[in-house]
């Protein structure tokens, strides 16, 4: 049968519903009381209100879903749709497709198991475990088996269920052990009923919330010969219809070869494809240089050395810093040094400029005296 977990997964939500039980709040709850609005003008808001009064109650707001002890909003009922019909034949199918995944080693690692000194899956024992009546025989056949790691792992996980359930009659939670299906109940079922994580079921009864608990096929299963024979009388095979089932047939699978890519590189494929298209040519678009340090080091070499240069040089102890400090102090002693030669006393730059100034000047004022005289005379 092919795997197929989508169909597990919605087969084993839908069932899962069918054993809730209705729930709902009273229906005269938060309303059964002689409330009355008391209108307005009496700067109060005309909610109802509790009648009475020399008690806390008297006045207080009630009916409404903001009120405290009022009715909520939406309230539960009990004409819920809590159940799901599923369809018998889906059903069938994920139990085909449960039983199929548990027969590879993968899939029920996967979910959890030890199955490390397991012989083989599936694993199929002789009927005598059919009459096995006895728990203490029941774990040394299982040990036998190889199971002793899966059983362990059930006793390790046992949990304090977490929220209001551990004061509900299940306080404790644990893993799935092995499931065992049997042919003929001989007294396997009283054996194995007080071995924890351990689940026994008749093959004509086995059912999906067993055989993928949680909506995850690939619980371990262990057979006795005669249900694993029988398994073949109740689904039938991928050839032929189940003599037990009327008009039941296995589901086929989508593909008859999973290995896609072998399907796509195969000559037969790739004969007839259109040729792989060439990409179109395309031009890296241009960068600036100015905001792009690699476009500008590729254009001026060197030019992001200098600018790493030129922030560690004003970085206080880095030799950058000092090269260019020791250059600040020689131009500055060089400039003091040609002041001091070449600008001192009446021979600096400003004041002989003053200079031909203040001749100017005198010539100007001594013509404007010599022109006053005149006039006087």
């Amino acid at each position: 049968s092919p795997l197929r977990p989508d169909l597990v997964r919605e087969v084993h939500k839908n069932m899962s519903k069918n054993t809730r039980q209705a729930y709902a709040v009273k229906q005269k709850a938060g309303y059964d009381t002689a409330a009355e609005s008391w209108g307005t003008g009496r700067a109060v808001a005309r909610i109802p209100r509790a009648p009475g009064g020399g008690t806390h109650r008297a006045g207080q707001a009630t009916f409404g879903n903001q009120a405290r002890g009022g009715g909520m909003y939406n309230p539960t009922t009990v004409w819920r749709r809590w159940h799901r019909r599923v369809n018998v034949t889906q059903k069938r199918h994920a139990v085909a497709t449960a039983l199929a995944a548990s027969a590879l080693p993968p899939l029920v690692m996967a979910r959890g198991h030890r199955i490390g000194e397991v012989a083989e899956l599936p694993l199929v024992v002789s009927d005598g475990l059919e009459s096995v009546t006895k728990t203490k025989e029941a774990v040394e056949a299982l040990n036998k088996l190889g199971c002793g790691q899966d059983l362990q792992k059930v006793l390790d996980s046992k949990k304090i269920r977490a929220g209001q359930g551990k004061a509900r009659n299940r306080r404790y939670r644990m893993r799935c052990g092995p499931l065992i299906i049997y042919n003929e109940d001989n007294g396997i079922t009283r054996a194995m009923r007080n071995i924890p994580g351990v689940e026994a079921t008749c093959v004509d009864n086995l059912n999906l919330l067993r055989l993928a608990p949680g909506g995850h096929f690939g619980r371990f299963l262990i057979f006795t010969e005669g249900a694993f024979k029988k398994l073949t009388e109740i689904y039938g095979t991928s050839t032929e219809a189940a003599p037990l089932k009327k008009g039941y047939h296995m589901p086929r699978a989508a593909m008859e070869n999973a290995d896609l890519a072998r399907i796509i590189n195969s000559t037969e494929v790739q004969s007839v494809l259109k040729p792989k298209l060439e990409a179109p040519k395309t031009h890296e678009p241009k960068r600036n240089a100015l905001k792009n340090k690699e476009v500008m080091d590729s254009l001026n070499p060197g030019a992001l050395k200098r600018k790493a240069a030129l922030q560690k040089s004003s970085e206080k102890g880095t030799t950058e810093f000092k090269a260019v400090q020791d250059k600040k102090k020689a131009r500055q002693a060089e400039s003091k040094e040609h002041n001091k030669k070449h600008k001192k006393g009446d021979e600096t730059f400003y004041k002989t400029l003053m200079k031909a100034f203040e001749a100017k000047a005198a010539e100007a004022a001594a013509k404007k005296s010599e022109e006053g005289e005149e006039e006087e005379a």
